[in-house]
């Protein structure tokens, strides 16, 4: 009897201990969709993206945010769409059927599209850091943002310092046949028109072209002095040099994703002193791209690759737009993506009305002693 008697107070005790702890661990579950190519060619852009992304939800956690009186703690949902248009509206609809408050990606702009309509009915607000297709924002819905630039902004200022600080008036462009490498050469031809420039030769190629030396025999005849193209690192190293073998002596000038080691060691001594345009600022140029290198090496073993910036601060824009309207249903807060502003790892981060990044910037490399160094850093600004 007394053994029994000591023991009420004992479970009421430890049962009143679970419950206060219970109720002080108590927190509104906010689910975040992360979706980036994880398996594929773009593998290590898409775990990059999930890496940047998750970390901030991680510390958002770790500082307690209380929305609506409420204590919040996000749950991410890291999903594959493997680059594949068709993957990505499944794993949209299953994020939305899910519930979840918010989704960070798709990084290909046909993944982005694609996905875009199922999010829009749904109402939930999706941050791309990777799609700069101008159409994924250019389609009127009020769901689609991203915090890299869009492709006509990247043509516009590579038009303009090809004309005015290059002093280029003979330009010869080539297109890779791609929807992103025509929409992106159409745009530079206009603005290169516009800066005062003048095409003297428009040529075509194609993603699986080894061959260049009839489009560049061509091109040799009109004497430009600079030749664009747009396009992967492996079929411009083969470009470059054959530019090199004809003679060809205008400049070269680049977009498309070769700014790196395996253009440079392809392309050999070919590559001296050309340029090449990528999105967005250098790591070295960013406000707090060393802190957050640091804490992603921390935290998963690995440092930034190239995006994990840009989602790092989708998710921020993500969360402060729930602050800033007390709210975590997507149907309130996203009204305040596009009024809210803040300074992220990557500069100011604040969208214009179609959910594009208000100041955009690009950076131009040189290849010098062959590395790549940084010319000039390139910014635009938009409503």
């Amino acid at each position: 009897m007394i053994f029994r008697s000591l023991m009420k107070p004992v479970f009421l005790l430890l049962w009143c201990l679970a419950a206060a702890g219970a109720y002080a661990d108590a927190s509104k579950v906010v689910k975040i969709g992360i979706v980036a190519p994880l398996t594929g060619f773009s593998a290590s852009y898409g775990k990059d993206e999930e890496n940047g992304a998750r970390l901030a939800f991680e510390e958002a956690n770790q500082a307690g945010i209380v929305i609506a009186g409420q204590k919040v703690r996000f749950e991410v949902d890291a999903q594959d769409d493997a680059a594949d248009p068709k993957t990505a509206v499944l794993i949209a609809q299953r994020f939305v059927d899910e519930g979840v408050s918010g989704v960070i990606g798709h990084h290909n702009s046909g993944c982005s599209i694609a996905a875009s309509s199922i999010y829009q009915r749904a109402g939930i607000p999706q941050i791309s850091p990777g799609s700069s297709s101008p159409l994924y924002t250019a389609r009127g819905l009020n769901t689609t943002f991203r915090t890299i630039s869009n492709d006509d902004q990247m043509a516009v200022v590579a038009a303009n310092y090809s004309v005015r600080q290059l002093g280029a008036k003979r330009i010869a462009v080539i297109d890779d046949s791609t929807d992103y490498g025509t929409n992106l050469v159409t745009e530079y031809v206009k603005a290169v028109q516009k800066a005062g420039g003048d095409i003297v030769s428009w040529q075509y190629t194609t993603t699986r072209s080894i061959d260049f030396r009839a489009i560049l025999t061509t091109i040799k005849g009109f004497r430009p002095d600079l030749i664009f193209y747009v396009g992967q690192d492996v079929q411009a190293a083969g470009l470059v040099r054959q530019i090199y073998q004809l003679g060809i002596k205008a400049r070269f000038m680049g977009e498309g994703g070769f700014t790196n080691e395996n253009f440079l060691r392809l392309a050999g001594s070919s590559a001296q002193g050309m340029y090449s345009w990528e999105y967005g600022l250098p790591l070295e140029r960013m406000p707090r791209a060393a802190e957050l290198d640091r804490k992603m090496k921390a935290r998963f073993g690995v440092g930034i690759v190239q995006y994990a910036p840009l989602a790092y601060d989708a998710s921020w824009a993500l969360i402060h737009a729930m602050q800033k309207a007390n709210s975590t249903d997507p149907k309130i807060y996203t009204d305040a993506l596009r009024t809210n502003t803040f300074d992220g790892v990557t500069g100011s981060i604040g969208f214009t009305r179609s959910g594009d990044l208000k100041n955009a910037s690009a950076t131009l490399y040189q290849e010098q002693g062959g590395k790549w160094a940084v010319l000039a850093v390139e910014h635009t600004h938009s409503n």
